[in-house]
């Protein structure tokens, strides 16, 4: 029996840990794996019991880029009859918060697949890249876009011209990566985290990622005003009214996304 290239896993209460499964090609994304991502976040995106999603590969490698034997032959109308960017968008567009646990390579496809993620976690080993100039082409997949926005426009230029390939603790440093942990703790940390943000109110939660995303690329007068809605909508949940009361009372809040 062929293993599944993808595996959706439940580590803690609230949380699911979505595992690419492609060890013989360092978990290369080849259509398979990009529906079936596609399909966990949206299930999980709809799916009440998640809270937060923790997206990760192996030990070796998060994802070292596109399946270049799927595509090599490929022509222009066959990759946009392919639908790889739709993909992308619904990877993107889960409501709940999906953090990557990043070890090994995450490259091309791979380092745009933790951008699509609202938190990376990687390990102090990792290696990122856009190294699709190599190869002829360019990022697909959001890297000219997503990158410019969390790095500025003289490192995104240098890592897309160049196709480099740089180290976790460089990402870091240029704001591309949240936090480093040693290797062998990268998972073990994104789950813990996860799991902290799960016990939060999750219609917060999930207004907090909404209000960021939307707001980034609006000017700052509309992203405040979308700030101001979000927050005032909040007082007509029980969460809120449990969170306050919990806080004056000096006991834990219990949380149920109403």
């Amino acid at each position: 029996m062929i293993a599944p290239v993808v595996l959706l896993e439940r580590p803690a209460e609230g949380v699911a840990l979505i595992r690419i499964n492609r060890p013989e090609s360092r978990n290369a994304l080849n259509i398979e794996v990009r529906k079936l991502l596609a399909q966990y976040l949206t299930e999980l995106g709809e799916d009440d019991v998640t809270r937060c999603v923790v997206l990760t590969g192996n030990d070796k490698a998060f994802a070292a880029g596109a399946d270049i034997k799927e595509m090599a032959g490929a022509g222009s109308i066959d990759m946009m009859l392919r639908g790889t960017h739709k993909l992308w968008r619904v990877i993107a567009a889960c409501p709940k918060p999906v953090i990557a646990a990043v070890n090994g390579f995450a490259l091309g496809g791979g380092c745009e697949l933790a951008m699509t993620c609202d938190i990376i976690i990687a390990g102090e080993s990792a290696r990122f890249g856009q190294p699709e100039v190599k190869i002829g082409i360019i990022p697909g997949g959001g890297g000219t876009q997503r990158l410019i926005r969390a790095v500025g426009k003289y490192k995104a230029m240098k890592i897309c011209l160049t196709g480099e390939v740089f180290s976790a603790r460089e990402a870091f440093e240029m704001g591309l990566v949240s936090e480093l942990a040693p290797d062998a703790e990268v998972e073990k940390r994104a789950i813990e985290m996860a799991q902290r943000i799960a016990g939060l109110p999750p219609l917060a939660v999930q207004q907090i990622k909404e209000v960021v995303l939307a707001g980034q690329d609006a000017s700052l007068d509309a992203a405040l005003r979308l700030e101001t809605k979000a927050s005032q909508v909040l007082f007509s949940s029980q969460d809120q009214k449990e969170g306050m009361n919990a806080f004056i009372e000096k006991r834990k809040a219990s949380f149920k996304g109403k």
